[in-house]
């Protein structure tokens, strides 16, 4: 018995020894982990004026920031995710932002901001932009004031809720005292806790864990036995106090303009007789002006008495402004669009004429914007047809099929304030262009008008077409061409005796000849070509047709658009 004794002890504290090991170890695999996370990693705080975004449920890769105890937003945030509208001008030190009704102007770095339209001045008594290592950034009640969305700062670490729209959202109480933690899983780091009672929002529920969005913004993991009283709440946004309700001067029937080239004042007879085989226009496009220099000044070919005839044709006028013209030389959008003393005395004077010439309205036809200038040329854009709509006068602005190389012209902020976008379906195939085609091939225009329509509503979308072809010579590697009316074009063919036949990629009559060594193409825009053209235009539904230009046509392309505006 004495030698049975010890083995038992021992096998006794064998067990003890092995049971105290289990349970240590499914106690460690059990319990509650006790680690708090480190809250400066968890939100991404790089440094103390840092204020991590969480945007609805989710911490984006944007950081607000604290200056001088005002919280701020940089420029590349507020683009991203409010508004591209802010304008910065370099040169003036002047921060603008334009409304569907006037534009509010504060000098950078203070605090004051002037309404342009009335000249009411409003002290907001902290600075509404700054700089800080060379970016700028803007103060966010300026801009909730302006653009509306609701936000809440928490300290400690700094960390910001933001909310852009109206939403609904799922919450849930919970049921008893825990831990928010970082991930799910008991070891988890803790981020947080809540007591029984306080509401989260419910991001995402699993088996046994829920992804969960605090009253303080931790976002993170609860179990799923401390959730009850699931239920949907609804997130308001605080509504801004501007307007930016647009109103439009756009016609409740189709437009038919025609772009009337004329290089000398010409009166109403020069238009009657222009117009004399065309018909259902009910909008000539005159090209009276044109920039001559980088201080906005420009040259003019008007006559009243053309708009005066035109009236009395029930037919309006949308004057035309270019920045291009063959006596013009050295001058630089860029230079004249990045200053806003600039722009405002140009528009100024630009409505002042138009009002004096008679117009109805402006077509602007700006070609040579470089991607440095495309911000201030939107901006003149905004400008402009804030001082237009003020006066009655109808904007549109003429733009290029949308390729890669014109995507900086931004036709969606041109179209939030003017009344029509005008594509300019033609040159395809361009004086210069490497190969011979057609100025406008069917799909091709097709296109335009889709990728337009992506930016535009169609309800302010017109089409120009081209009332011209060219005559494409090949001589060797040599590729040369020659702009043709429509009627220059047929005879060609009957001078070479030449019969086009219907080319199924382009949508066109098609010739070609081989003389001299010398190929000759020329793809048609005639009457079998503006049939398909109207058809598609009528099934994008469309704003209208534009015509480039007004002369160059043979008498039955107007029979086809009377069709098409009686449609």
């Amino acid at each position: 018995m004495k030698k049975v004794i010890p083995v038992v002890v021992a096998i006794a504290l064998i067990l003890i020894v092995f049971g105290m090991s289990f349970g240590k170890t499914v106690y460690e695999k059990y319990s509650y982990g006790q680690d708090w996370a480190d809250l400066n990693e968890y939100f991404e705080i790089f440094g103390i004026d840092d204020v991590p975004i969480i945007l609805n449920n989710e911490r984006i890769d944007k950081s607000a920031r604290i200056i001088d105890g005002v919280y701020y937003f940089d420029q590349d945030t507020v683009e991203t995710y409010f508004t591209e509208r802010f304008y910065v001008d370099t040169n003036e030190e002047l921060l603008l932002y334009s409304t569907p009704e006037t534009t509010l102007e504060t000098v950078l770095e203070s605090g004051k901001v002037t309404d342009v339209l009335s000249g009411e001045v409003k002290d907001y008594n902290y600075p509404i932009s700054v700089y800080k290592d060379d970016t700028l950034y803007i103060a966010i009640e300026y801009i909730k004031n302006i653009v509306g969305f609701s936000y809440e700062p928490f300290v400690e670490p700094n960390r910001m809720q933001l909310y852009l729209e109206d939403s609904d959202i799922t919450v849930a109480k919970i049921k008893s005292d825990t831990q928010v933690r970082w991930r799910g899983g008991v070891k988890s780091e803790i981020l947080t806790e809540v007591s029984q009672g306080d509401v989260v929002t419910v991001i995402e529920a699993m088996d046994d864990w829920t992804k969960v969005k605090t009253s303080d913004c931790y976002i993170g993991y609860v179990e799923n036995s401390k959730l009850t009283s699931e239920t949907t709440d609804r997130i308001v946004i605080d509504k801004c106090t501007y307007s930016e309700d647009f109103s439009y001067l756009t016609r409740d029937y189709k437009i038919n303009m025609t772009w009337h080239n004329i290089e000398y004042p010409q009166d109403g007879y020069g238009l009657i007789e222009a117009l004399a085989t065309a018909k259902a226009v009910n909008v000539v496009s005159p090209t009276w002006y044109w920039i001559t220099d980088n201080e906005g000044n420009f040259s003019s070919v008007a006559n009243p008495n053309y708009a005066k005839t035109a009236h009395d044709m029930d037919i309006e006028v949308w004057a035309l402004i270019s920045d291009f013209h063959s006596g013009v030389e050295g001058l630089d959008m860029n230079e004249l669009l990045s200053y806003t003393s600039k722009r405002r005395a140009f528009v100024d004077n630009l409505v002042n004429t138009l009002i004096n010439d008679g117009a109805d309205g402006v077509n602007i036809d700006f070609e040579n914007i470089s991607k440095a200038c495309a911000p201030h040329y939107v901006q003149f854009i905004r400008e402009l047809t804030i001082a237009c709509h003020a006066n009655n006068l109808v904007v549109s602005v003429d733009n290029f099929v949308p390729t890669e190389y014109t995507a900086h012209y931004n036709r969606h902020s041109q179209g939030e304030f003017v009344d029509y976008i005008v594509i300019m379906g033609y040159d395809e195939h361009y004086k210069g262009s490497a190969e011979a085609g057609s100025v406008s091939s069917i799909p091709w225009m097709q296109d335009g008008i889709e990728n337009t329509l992506k930016y535009v509503p169609k309800e302010r979308v017109i089409n120009a077409v081209p009332f011209y072809t060219r005559v494409w010579m090949t001589d060797g590697g040599d590729v040369t061409s020659e702009a043709v009316t429509m009627a220059t074009s047929q005879d060609f063919l009957s001078r070479n005796g030449l019969t086009a036949q219907w080319n199924e990629a382009t949508y066109q009559n098609y010739a070609e000849i081989s003389t001299g060594g010398i190929l000759y193409q020329v793809w048609l825009e005639d009457a079998d070509s503006m049939e398909v053209r109207l058809n598609v235009m009528e099934a994008a539904g469309i704003a209208g047709i534009a015509s480039w230009k007004l002369g160059q046509e043979t008498p039955d392309i107007w029979d086809l658009i009377e069709g098409y505006m009686s449609r």
